[in-house]
């Protein structure tokens, strides 16, 4: 019998007596029978407290091979929650709050990895950057600028009235000009004779200053406390059951976690396609909110489908007036 196999052996006893010195490259168990983690007597191959292996591997290989195992063990779980995420959010909702933990990527690891992803997605695509933003819509403005410009020429060159092509010309440089001052960065503008509040007028005076380091600043609160979205949004939808006993606020955070991550995919998804040139295409995702909040309230907390539907009309306008705060909260945050 080799060693390996003798120590595995007494650790499944639970009489390990020895151990395996580290330079082998083959791990380290303890000597006296006792989690090296929590203390707790070993009875197998996992500490029956903490969970901690009883045999530690102290390799460049086994630092590879926990590495390995971790990723793994998330993709197992998250390629069984994506798809009941994105159609039936409601039952996933359920089943995790009645206890189905191991089989689900919990709510607030899902959240934190989809906004990771989110960030660097729209990062990578230039959707956060302002000149990266207005890029693609500024040519598409131009284009459309030119195609009228030359549509009033065809028109003056046939005598025919031009006032309303004049009117859609106007408009058109208007939003092009809202374009470019996007793209600098210029953002908030105030004219002579504007009454700011003092407390107001120094951050003013800032964004005119820096107003693409300001809009840094927003975008790096934006990131840091975006987890402000989940204690700000669980009170709205507890309001859609203010009597009721059955449901406690756990249940709602998971919700809302759940939901808020799933719209995280949206905008991934939405960014990809803007960055593809597909905007028309990422527009439509904007249709998908409500009807995901529909499935999800009525699959989460067993309603009939008006109820489910008034609910989704409430919780709709909840979700605008959360968003506002958060952005207010952050936009404080970052111009302070």
């Amino acid at each position: 019998m080799s060693e390996l196999d003798g120590v595995g052996e007494m650790v499944t006893g639970g009489l390990v007596a020895g151990a395996i010195e580290p330079s082998t490259g083959v791990g380290t168990a303890p000597r006296d029978g006792a989690c090296l983690n929590c203390r707790t007597p070993l009875t197998g191959a996992y500490c029956a407290t903490c969970g901690q292996k009883a045999i530690l591997h102290r390799s460049l290989r086994g630092f590879f091979g926990d590495f390995a195992s971790g990723l793994f063990n998330f993709e197992g779980k998250i390629w069984r929650t994506l798809p009941m995420l994105a159609w039936c959010p409601g039952d996933l909702t359920r089943r995790y709050i009645a206890g189905e933990r191991a089989r689900f990527v919990s709510p607030v690891a899902l959240y934190l990895f989809t906004v990771f992803l989110m960030f660097a997605v729209l990062s990578f695509t230039g959707a956060l950057n302002p000149s990266g933003l207005s890029l693609n819509g500024a040519k598409e403005q131009q284009a459309e600028l030119a195609k009228l410009q030359t549509e009033r020429a065809e028109a003056m060159r046939l005598h025919r009235d031009v006032a309303s092509l004049d009117r859609r010309i106007e408009r058109q440089k208007t939003d092009i000009a809202e374009l470019e001052q996007i793209s600098s960065g210029a953002v908030i503008k105030t004219d002579e004779g504007d009454e700011i509040p003092g407390w107001l007028s120094g951050i003013v005076r800032g964004v005119q200053r820096d107003p693409k380091g300001s809009m840094a600043s927003v975008q790096d609160a934006t990131s840091k406390y975006s987890w402000l979205l989940i204690p700000l949004s669980v009170p709205f939808l507890w309001l859609l059951f203010p009597f009721s006993r059955r449901y406690r606020l756990y249940d709602h955070g998971v919700f809302v976690t759940y939901s808020l991550s799933f719209m995280m995919i949206l905008v991934i998804v939405g960014g990809v396609l803007v960055w593809a040139g597909m905007p028309a295409l990422g527009s439509i995702l904007t249709l998908i909110p409500p009807f995901h909040m529909y499935r999800q309230l009525k699959g989460a907390y067993q309603l009939r489908w008006y109820s489910a539907l008034l609910r989704t009309i409430a919780l709709v306008t909840f979700a605008f007036i959360a968003a506002t705060f958060f952005a207010m909260a952050v936009a404080a945050i970052g111009l302070s």
